[in-house]
């Protein structure tokens, strides 16, 4: 690497930073943003801003945690735009030097407004500071951005990505050297560094061309998506069947990075009855045909049913934006039903472990690593090949962190999958995140094995419930957004924490696990237990008959997630047992 000549680094540079109690005054730091910013783009919505705008886009800065950052785009301290990202890369690279541990960091982007901009700024930054950039000269998707860091052995990663969010939205990453985005102790000392930057001032930047001339930003290899393609490839646990299956997929990426390396791992694995929703194609950060490109939402999936329809295919495959989750819709009927991230999650569990036990192959004492708000299904399904279930907070970040001490006992060989209800899938452990390429490939392989058996998923799905209980399921998101949702979110959180008597429809609670001081209290006989995991702003409420309620603020939305868990003897049972837990919950929550 070239020693850095000043002349090459331009700072955001302004002597008269917001001081005192102006410091806090949305107003004051908006004229400071009006009298700076040289972004002609920003300067327009800036002018154009009512006072309302200029209070939201002020009144806070983008909080960063253990998601990075996420944001509605445009001019302001709340926003995604081009001095935040510059900002809190400058504060990474502040905590990676006082680590000791910069000397190079791989960046890449979906295909989102600004995301090649951003990551760019953000290689220009780190350039700036001494480092190598290695970016992808084209989108990619999370997981082979999580695969380059471990293979390149980068100190850190970024990707610039809103996952499932709409159009407005973008976001910032943070991977660690291990591959897994940072937990929340690491984004804490992060943060610290941020908020020592002024973005105005304190932040370096070294032009792109400049960097790029000097070698300080680099692009990747093609082999590094060639050799994460082949390691996926390796996946496969009866690799012959899609050549000899008259399986039919419909598959979207909903505009995004999923595009390339699903068509191509599936055309390895022999898949010839493909076909690719044509208006989400290509990718295009405004989702023309698709508000929230989430595979969770049945909406993602309208133009697929409506092509499948015509060409009677037995499976559809969603990808989102960033490419590390994917949704799955079966033909049922006349139609197609959306399957669960939990169902998904436990039918590629069975799939997985049947054959690796059939074939010889299951390791002596399998692992499976999924999340507290993850089906516990899983847990029976699991039991029944002798294989140990690690639980983690919610967030794959936790699942990424258990394979790594997994590897430390040299134990790695026993990792079976890892999943989280939120379709998020790891089949592997050469990537640390969740990956939808790998799963993709997984999902369609155990599709045309049991097609070839005579059978469905849904076939299938319905012996795992009729063996282990109706296990069902509801994720409840509650928004508070603007300047008061944050203290809102605090009071919710607050009041669940006082109250120690409660029922919800009809069934007592019975224990409650308060991650948050790391305290479990079981109702019934009045004892404390210490609870193992980290600490999280997490609630869990045990009632009677396998049911449950978790209850945390997102990480990364102004929001509260109520997960809801219920089993029954039949589906029937089962749904109104939900309805009546969402109801007492939604009651609940009202009342606050």
């Amino acid at each position: 690497m070239s020693d850095l000549r000043q002349s090459d680094i331009f700072l955001f540079h302004d002597q008269n930073k917001v001081k005192g109690d102006d410091a806090m005054n949305p107003a004051c730091i908006y004229k400071k943003w009006l009298e700076t910013v040289a972004d002609a783009d920003l300067k327009r919505q800036l002018l154009a801003m009512s006072e309302s705008e200029k209070n939201d886009a002020f009144y806070k800065e983008l909080a960063f945690g253990t998601g990075g950052l996420r944001g509605v785009m445009g001019a302001g301290t709340n926003r995604m735009n081009v001095y935040t990202v510059c900002r809190a890369t400058q504060g990474l690279c502040d905590f990676l030097k006082r680590r000791k541990k910069l000397t190079s960091v791989a960046i890449a982007y979906d295909s989102r407004i600004n995301s090649e901009l951003f990551s760019k700024s953000a290689a220009e930054v780190i350039a700036a500071n001494g480092a190598t950039a290695h970016i992808f000269s084209e989108l990619m998707p999370t997981p082979v951005l999580s695969y380059a860091v471990r293979k390149l052995a980068c100190d850190a990663g970024i990707v610039i990505t809103a996952s499932h969010n709409p159009s407005e939205y973008n976001g910032y990453k943070v991977y660690g050297s291990d591959g897994c985005q940072i937990t929340l102790q690491t984004a804490e000392a992060v943060q610290t560094c941020i908020e020592a930057v002024d973005l105005f001032a304190d932040v370096k930047k070294t032009p792109f061309e400049t960097a790029v001339r000097e070698g300080r930003v680099r692009f990747m290899s093609p082999d590094i998506l060639e050799s994460y393609l082949d390691l996926v490839e390796r996946c496969s646990i009866n690799p012959e069947l899609m050549n000899e299956s008259d399986l039919k997929v419909i598959y979207t990426p909903l505009n995004g990075t999923g595009n390339k390396p699903v068509r191509e791992i599936l055309s390895r694995a022999g898949l010839k009855n493909l076909t690719v929703v044509p208006e989400q194609e290509n990718p295009d950060g405004h989702f023309p045909t698709c508000q929230m490109p989430n595979p969770e939402e049945p909406s993602a999936f309208e133009l697929a049913i409506a092509l499948a329809g015509k060409n009677e295919a037995d499976l559809l495959l969603a990808t989102d934006p960033d490419g590390d989750r994917v949704g799955a819709a079966v033909k049922y009927g006349h139609g197609y039903r959306l399957l669960t991230g939990n169902e998904t999650g436990c039918l590629l569990l069975n799939y997985i472990l049947s054959q690796k036990k059939a074939k010889n192959i299951l390791p002596e004492r399998p692992v499976i690593i999924k999340t507290i708000v993850t089906s516990a299904m899983a847990n029976m399904i699991a039991g029944k090949y002798g294989a140990r279930v690690i639980d983690t907070l919610t967030g794959f970040k936790y699942i990424g962190e258990q394979i790594g001490a997994l590897e430390q006992k040299h134990l790695e060989g026993s990792y079976v999958l890892g999943f989280e209800e939120s379709y998020g899938y790891l089949p592997e452990i050469f990537v640390r995140d969740k990956d939808a390429v790998s799963a993709s490939l997984l999902i369609c392989e155990m599709a045309a094995y049991y097609k070839e058996n005579l059978s469905t998923l849904l076939d299938e799905l319905e012996k795992l419930y009729k063996q282990y209980g109706y296990w069902m399921h509801k994720l409840l998101s509650f928004t508070f957004p603007g300047a008061d949702g944050h203290n809102k979110i605090n009071a919710i959180m607050s009041s669940f924490r006082k109250e120690t008597d409660l029922e919800y429809a009809a069934m007592p609670v019975i224990k409650i696990d308060d991650y948050l001081d790391s305290m479990s209290l079981d109702k019934q006989t009045g004892r404390n237990a210490r609870l193992l995991l980290p600490k999280s702003d997490v609630m869990v409420f045990s009632l009677e008959k396998n049911c449950e309620i978790v209850i945390r603020p997102s990480g990364t939305e102004p929001k509260i997630k109520c997960y809801l868990t219920v089993m029954a003897k039949d589906s029937f049972s089962a749904i109104q047992l939900l309805n009546a837990l969402e109801a007492d919950l939604a009651n609940k929550l009202e009342s606050l």
